[in-house]
């Protein structure tokens, strides 16, 4: 993930409140698949195998042990899938076929678009645009007719003018948007949603153009906040400020989720292992302001980078030390 340029919060305010106005007369269009993932299941899958869970076993008689158990591993949470994974499809079958036998539904995140992150903490991903569009193709194949839920692409369209030439950002765009139809042919019980970023990075009538010709229609949403701390509350503000956008350019709006693994108390603008910062709400249907879902998309106590309260820790990396601060909110 990377630095998020600040937005002046006049601006954000001002554009909430023309949202607020406009979005009542918008009707979304129709969902781009027929079947509700979560009437299909009866709530959202707890992973065993989550990296806090696997710590608590592994650590049961550490004294953190039960408390990241109970406060963190025993919640629903995302999976996510990359490069690491060197059979896609079958991690994602095992994954999404764990969760159906419990009549749950599953979480995935695709992280894996050439050129993540910009090179920074996270990068990596497919080395070209063929061979991204092939693991696309495995990882909506790996879904096939099971119920899922699946952020697309974390931070890929927000970073769009920020380390890719024009051609790049055509190709990246073009990447997201086969995501989208790989998506909707072959895992018609998901719900996908493109990734929005967060408040105070992107205006909102950038990331609006930017999702709409990444293919928006063809999923069911966006979201908002991943891996961030922004409050719930002003993710649903910016979110708002994109339907607003599309509604006024598109003639569409579309659901949106909200990333609260991480934003109990807020946003310090800093967003690389800040400390500081608590769990949020676990996973539930609804939000305030209109939220279709709030999510622990971000497992908490993963490490953001080598960088803020974790300066020794890989991104990605499970920490005990930073989950705890997480649920003591220090």
């Amino acid at each position: 993930m990377r630095v998020r340029q600040l937005l002046p919060p006049a601006l954000t305010t001002s554009m909430a409140a023309l949202a607020a106005l406009l979005l009542p007369a918008a009707a979304p269009p129709a969902a781009a698949a027929d079947a509700d993932p979560v009437q299909l299941t009866r709530g959202f899958y707890v992973d065993p195998h989550s990296p806090p869970a696997e710590w608590a076993r592994d650590n049961a008689g550490d004294p953190r042990a039960k408390q990241i158990q109970r406060a963190i591993a025993g919640k629903p949470m995302g999976r996510w899938f990359g490069a690491w994974d060197a059979d896609v499809r079958g991690a994602v079958a095992d994954h999404t076929g764990a969760a159906a036998k419990d009549n749950k539904l599953p979480l995935l995140v695709a992280y894996n678009v050439p050129g993540r992150d910009c090179g920074g903490h996270s990068g990596g991903g497919a080395t070209s645009a063929a061979e991204y569009r092939s693991w696309i193709e495995d990882f909506a194949a790996g879904i096939g007719d099971r119920p899922a839920l699946v952020v697309v692409e974390p931070d890929a369209l927000p970073q769009l003018d920020e380390c890719l030439s024009p051609d790049e950002q055509r190709e990246r765009t073009a990447l997201i948007r086969h995501a989208t139809e790989q998506l909707r042919e072959k895992a018609p019980n998901a719900w996908a949603y493109l990734d929005a970023g967060t408040a105070h990075w992107k205006p909102a009538p950038d990331m609006a153009e930017r999702l709409d010709a990444a293919g928006l229609r063809n999923a069911h949403g966006f979201s908002i906040n991943v891996a961030n701390y922004y409050e719930t509350g002003e993710s649903g503000d910016f979110a708002r400020e994109i339907n607003t956008e599309l509604r006024r350019n598109a003639d569409y709006i579309k659901p949106y989720v909200i990333d609260t693994s991480r934003n109990g108390n807020g946003s310090n603008r800093e967003w690389c292992n800040p400390g500081g910062r608590k769990l949020g709400p676990a996973a539930k249907t609804g939000g305030p302001g209109g939220a279709e879902m709030l999510l622990w998309v971000k497992t908490p106590g993963a490490s953001d980078g080598r960088c803020g309260i974790a300066p020794d820790m890989d991104a990605g990396q499970f920490s005990p030390e930073l989950a705890m601060r997480l649920i003591e909110g220090r």
